[in-house]
């Protein structure tokens, strides 16, 4: 079984419902890393000189390689990352081994061999 790592940087007012579309779409788990700091295309506002930005939240989950654009799209989707001007961002890169994982292993093993 092969894995890849979506990396999701959300606004922390849509974590908790990117986490559950994610989850419905095939995910097993998460880890999410609180008060990210980013910056985008657009130059940070600021407001007599204190800075206005919302912090982010860096989602890390490891999901199985044939469910990985499923769950890509959905967070795009419901993080609403293509419509709004910094709602964040996610990726997805290979993971060439991993360990720990046998508990999602044999969760997804009937799941996968559905989707093949």
């Amino acid at each position: 079984m092969h894995f890849k790592l979506i990396i999701a940087l959300i606004g922390e007012d849509k974590t908790d419902k990117v986490l559950k579309a994610a989850r419905e779409a095939g995910a097993t788990g998460a880890t999410v890393i609180n008060s990210a700091r980013g910056e985008g295309v657009e130059p940070v506002k600021t407001f007599f000189g204190l800075t206005l930005e919302t912090q982010r939240n860096v989602l890390l989950l490891l999901v199985e390689e044939h469910l990985a654009r499923t769950i890509l799209e959905k967070i795009a989707e419901v993080g609403g990352l293509d419509e709004d001007t910094g709602a964040g961002i996610a990726f997805q890169i290979d993971v060439e081994d991993a360990v720990g994982i046998s508990h999602q292993v044999r969760k997804l093993a009937e799941v996968v061999e559905d989707k093949l």
